[in-house]
């Protein structure tokens, strides 16, 4: 099983924008080699990376061997969103990305690999957002597409949450921190926290056990990821705009995964896009993860996600 981080350099590659630049375009393995079994791609979300499987990998309770995705059937592949970090390199300016623009470098990365069909295409948040993206400039890429908790679209509320991150990013004091802060209050939900937390008090600290929580969560993040990236990721959530007219063009059996209790991609925004393409698309399907802990809960529910994801990928 290949693991190890492998590049791919896109050279001249012309972003929406008509900039024109080199990208190094950085991925892992995972599963049987290459052309020997179905392809799964997965797109990882905002602060995620290519380690998807393996010990360390942060979706490793979904992908592994003998897991609901096995690496003894497939070969799974994940991109890091270029200026990610992960393989060491950054963007100057997150201006000049979009979604759409990290989509095509996708692509282009997947036909540099001569992969024209992946089984499965399988992102979470932002990553299926541009997985959304991947399949308006490419119909037919997967046989099938699930995207977890996330839209096709940026909407109001998201932007609104957006915009509250970009002023915490530009602030001088600790703004990575301070932006992971307020974002996870967004990916939880006021049930989640007062459940765990109960107003009890950090008996050394002297402090909320809830407030300590976000503390370590923004120190914890400063400490892996740049405040560069954390700026294009937030940046490329603002941005997602996939064109809807090319939605029903896609040839791709499509499951839709929602949380009910999410409030970064509320499950009712999901069910309007499910009722909009099953409309004239009878192969689209609608999921919902029951929880109280919302948007995370597509990193922490793995019972019911499995379960889903079981009637998904193994169906006959």
């Amino acid at each position: 099983m290949k693991t190890s981080l492998q590049h791919l350099k896109l050279k001249n590659h012309q972003l929406v924008s008509g900039k024109i630049l080199d990208v190094d375009l950085s991925y892992q393995l995972f599963g049987k080699d290459l052309y020997s079994a179905p392809i799964v791609l997965v797109n990882h979300a905002l602060t995620g990376n290519s380690n998807v499987a393996g010990e360390n990998g942060w979706w490793n309770s979904l992908i592994g061997v003998d897991k609901i995705i096995d690496t003894n059937i497939y070969s799974v592949i994940c991109f890091n969103i270029p200026g990610n970090g992960f393989d060491g390199n950054l963007v100057e300016n997150e201006q000049n990305f979009t979604p759409k623009d990290i989509a095509a470098i996708f692509l282009k990365g997947l036909s540099f690999l001569n992969i024209s069909r992946l089984h499965t295409l399988i992102g979470g948040s932002l990553g299926g957002a541009i997985g959304w993206e991947m399949l308006a400039l490419k119909p037919n890429l997967a046989e099938n597409f699930i995207p977890v908790a996330c839209d096709y679209k940026t909407a109001d509320w998201l932007h609104a949450q957006c915009l509250v991150q970009q002023f915490l990013l530009n602030q001088p004091d600790r703004p990575l921190q301070k932006a992971r802060i307020h974002a996870m209050l967004c990916y939880r939900t006021p049930a989640s926290l007062n459940e765990r937390f109960k107003n009890e008090m950090h008996a050394e600290k002297q402090i909320l056990k809830s407030h300590d929580w976000l503390n370590f969560h923004g120190e914890k993040l400063n400490e892996r990821f740049s405040l560069n990236a954390y700026r294009l990721m937030n940046h490329l959530l603002m941005t997602i705009n996939t064109d809807e007219k090319k939605l029903k063009e896609i040839t791709a059996n499509i499951h839709l995964i929602a949380v009910d209790s999410d409030l970064f991609f509320p499950a009712f925004e999901m069910q309007k896009c499910y009722e909009f393409l099953h409309e004239s698309k009878s192969n689209t399907y609608y999921h919902e993860i029951k929880s109280i802990h919302g948007h995370d809960a597509f990193l922490m529910e793995y019972d019911q996600l499995n379960q889903i994801l079981n009637t998904i990928i193994h169906e006959k």
